[in-house]
């Protein structure tokens, strides 16, 4: 009665049974459901609902392949053109192997030279490319781009080279400059002689010495710093390499920074600097000295001789003590027969060579040694040899040019000795000439103008504008 008379309250009751049946109902059908399938019955109804969405979807994907292949064969021949040729051809041809690039090894266009050029070039790439460039690629084309791009370089040398007239500079201005540097030396020698304190560091003093008689010697010139300091060398090797870069590599390779200075640091560091070093290693010139005279050995006499005019006091006593060695050495081998005569006859050789070392060394000690020179400045000339006797006679003519070439004169002597050559072979060609007109033969039409060229030649080389005013006014003085 009172649920009828309140409608809400049955409301709710009613609801409240509704969810009492749906929440029974429901947990008996999922206990049915693990009951019949099992506890992994869930993962079964995920797995076979994924499976039915992808069969679905490969459904569909292999329909539309099949319909949109079957379109593109019926519209192939209508309207798309045929593929070309020379696609395929090249696919064909980047799949094969590349070829090793083929490099013209000619430089200079003699084998006995390029062949070590090439090995130079060779071992250059090796000891400072190859090694650090390996660890980075191993793409061969920069390899071939640096040897390139070398060999372009010794090829302009080689043709530049061959413009170049070498004669001129081998007999007079190379003479100049070793001869200007020797004597640069002994004035550097002397004031080291003169000097009364011995007591500081006698190399350094030398340097020094010989840089302040250079700049006497040369007035505007001074390799001070490129020859005592390292870091001025390599900048100077550096300059230099740039310089000879710019002169022989095309200009889109000098233009490439670095090309350039890679170039520049490899030829500088890696070529000239050891070369320069090992020129100066005076170990490396007392064997390169001692392989040039191995064919040419000094014979006895010649021997002989340097020990007698030898004025070191030094250099005789080593050899003394490598006399005394070899005598030692023979007088301890027990030998008999045949062999007994021959240590005999190198024992006398030996010591008859200490006995010529013991005189000259007590001779230079006891200071009766006569210096030619000294002799001279304190008596007077020796002698008077007329300068005409000098020029035609070979020994007086070579002491002659040994003392211009002191005196820093030998450009006079060298015009004379030039003209003087010219002017006998211009007689004789003259003097056969007026033969040939004598005898009704015909004389060679180049004659006069090799003697033409001949004088023109003289002329340019001592009397022409090229040549400084004062050396040509004392040119026609004499």
């Amino acid at each position: 009665q009172s649920t009828e008379d309140d409608p809400r309250t049955f409301i709710e009751d009613t609801w409240s049974l509704a969810s009492l049946s749906f929440w029974g109902w429901g947990g008996l059908g999922v206990v049915l459901f693990f009951v019949t399938f099992g506890p992994f019955a869930i993962f079964y109804l995920a797995f076979y609902f994924f499976c039915f969405l992808g069969g679905g979807f490969v459904v569909i994907l292999l329909y539309g392949k099949i319909n949109s292949e079957k379109h593109l064969e019926s519209c192939e021949h209508s309207y798309l053109p045929p593929p070309a040729t020379g696609i395929v051809k090249t696919l064909e041809e980047m799949k094969l192997e590349l070829k090793p690039p083929k490099i013209d090894r000619r430089l200079t266009g003699s084998s006995f030279i390029d062949e070590p050029l090439q090995q130079v070039i060779q071992f250059a790439l090796r000891d400072y490319i190859q090694y650090w460039y390996y660890t980075l690629s191993e793409d061969e084309s920069f390899l071939l781009e640096i040897r390139q791009t070398l060999q372009n370089a010794l090829v302009q040398f080689s043709t530049r080279s061959k413009e170049v007239d070498w004669q001129p500079y081998f007999t007079t201005r190379l003479v100049d400059d070793f001869a200007t540097h020797l004597r640069v030396f002994g004035k550097a020698q002397d004031r080291l002689a003169d000097r009364d304190d011995r007591q500081g560091d006698m190399l350094e003093e030398m340097v020094d010495r010989f840089f302040e008689a250079e700049v006497e010697m040369e007035r505007s010139v001074c390799r001070d710093m490129v020859c005592t300091s390292p870091k001025d060398e390599e900048g100077f090797l550096r300059d230099l390499c740039e310089l000879l870069l710019y002169l022989l590599l095309p200009p889109g390779d000098f233009h490439n920074k670095n090309m350039r200075y890679f170039l520049r640091e490899v030829l500088a560091c890696g070529v000239l600097l050891p070369l320069i070093n090992q020129l100066s290693d005076p170990d490396y010139i007392n064997q390169f000295v001692i392989w040039m005279i191995r064919d040419s050995s000094c014979n006895y006499e010649a021997f002989m001789n340097i020990l007698k005019l030898s004025d070191r006091v030094s250099e005789l006593e080593a050899v003394k003590d490598k006399v005394l060695e070899e005598l030692q050495y023979l007088r301890s081998l027990d030998t008999a027969g045949d062999d007994i005569n021959v240590i005999k006859n190198q024992i006398n050789s030996l010591l008859f060579v200490k006995k010529v070392c013991e005189g000259r060394i007590q001779r230079l000690q006891s200071g009766k040694e006569v210096d030619a020179v000294k002799l001279a400045a304190n008596f007077g000339k020796l002698c008077v040899i007329p300068l005409e006797h000098i020029l035609v006679h070979n020994i007086a003519l070579q002491f002659f040019m040994d003392f211009m070439q002191a005196a820093g004169a030998q450009a006079e002597l060298f015009f004379w000795l030039t003209v003087e050559g010219y002017r006998v072979t211009a007689q004789q060609q003259l003097e056969a000439m007026q033969l040939w007109n004598k005898d009704g033969k015909k004389q060679p039409a180049t004659t006069k103008g090799l003697l033409k060229a001949a004088a023109l030649g003289v002329y340019e080389q001592y009397l022409s504008d090229k040549i400084a005013r004062s050396f040509r006014d004392e040119f026609q003085l004499l």
